[in-house]
């Protein structure tokens, strides 16, 4: 796919980061969930730019069977609720964004959801990024009453109508799944466009979902450097024939967190593959505090190191 003379001469920022705070298994202290919110603060105090929390509502027994490598808790492990998560995050922090990734938005009746992603960005001053998916588990939406078969179609009425309902009203939505008329939901968010970044892989509904009511492209686990530049030419083009600025797309990249023979974190190794991310696409870097450090007891030290070798990075740039 070749690239416009826009997309040639656009000098894209840095990639940010973000990490993933664990409300599963156990706390990072061994004592109180608490520890979390510690966490955060100190995370906020290094400079990293985004705090991620996953989700579960429920699990099923089946958990061995996660497509994704694996999973990081039995079936009956802790999962603390990630909008509450970040709430309490809100609380004790001033200017980190604070992500869900990702959250499982069919689970929620989507008049819930906007009301609580629009109380989040009002307590937090206007910093979520909202990132959702299908889920994966056909135990979690079967225990919600749901049809897993059409969980897909559920995320995208459930964001069509959060995107309404945020707009202010009166909202009337009329989609396969989701129906009302006449309603209103306020306070609406701060942010004037409320992120929202869609999960997974390219297919054609993914792809209409994220030009018509997305604003970021979480790509599965496993893409490779040309499955993202090929990702994001491709939303790119579709964003600019839609109308959009093609450069507002936001798109976040695990990276892997290498470790020297020792067992140490190495931080030259695992910050290595960063300029060919940028150069695909990337904007956002995404690494889980327990990979980063797995005691946590030197997770801010370690992660001041990722923002200054970040920004040593951005200055050799092109």
């Amino acid at each position: 796919m070749t690239s416009n003379d826009d997309d040639t001469n656009h000098t894209a920022p840095a990639p940010t980061l973000s990490v993933g705070i664990n409300p599963f298994g156990s706390p990072p202290d061994g004592a109180s969930w608490r520890s979390l919110l510690d966490q955060a603060a100190a995370l906020e105090a290094v400079g990293v730019h985004r705090v991620v929390v996953p989700d579960h509502v429920v699990n099923g027994p089946d958990v061995a069977s996660y497509p994704w490598g694996r999973f990081p808790t039995g079936p009956d492990g802790d999962w603390l609720e990630p909008l509450t998560v970040l709430t309490a995050v809100a609380a004790v922090t001033e200017h980190i964004r604070l992500g869900t990734g990702i959250l499982v938005a069919p689970l929620r009746p989507a008049v819930l959801l906007a009301k609580q992603v629009a109380t989040l960005d009002v307590l937090s001053d206007g910093r979520v990024d909202l990132g959702v998916g299908t889920g994966w588990q056909r135990h979690e939406l079967d225990a919600a009453g749901l049809d897993f078969d059409r969980r897909g179609q559920m995320l995208t009425d459930t964001l069509a109508a959060c995107r309404s309902l945020w707009s202010g009203g009166p909202s009337q939505v009329d989609t396969p799944t989701v129906t009302f008329d006449d309603v209103y939901c306020h306070p609406t968010p701060v942010q004037h466009r409320l992120p929202v970044w869609f999960s997974g892989t390219l297919h054609e509904r993914n792809i209409t979902r994220i030009v018509e009511l997305g604003d970021g492209w979480i790509p599965i686990m496993g893409a490779t450097h040309a499955d993202l530049a090929d990702g994001t030419s491709l939303l790119r083009e579709r964003l600019r024939d839609a109308g959009r600025d093609p450069h507002s797309l936001q798109v976040r990249c695990s990276l892997t967190a290498a470790r020297r023979d020792d067992g140490s974190f190495d931080l030259d190794a695992t910050l290595a593959p960063v300029p060919g991310l940028a150069a695909a696409g990337v904007t956002d870097l995404h690494l889980n505090s327990r990979a980063i450090d797995p005691t946590g007891e030197h997770l801010a030290e370690r992660c001041a190191e990722l923002v200054r070798a970040l920004d040593a990075i951005a200055r050799t740039q092109p």
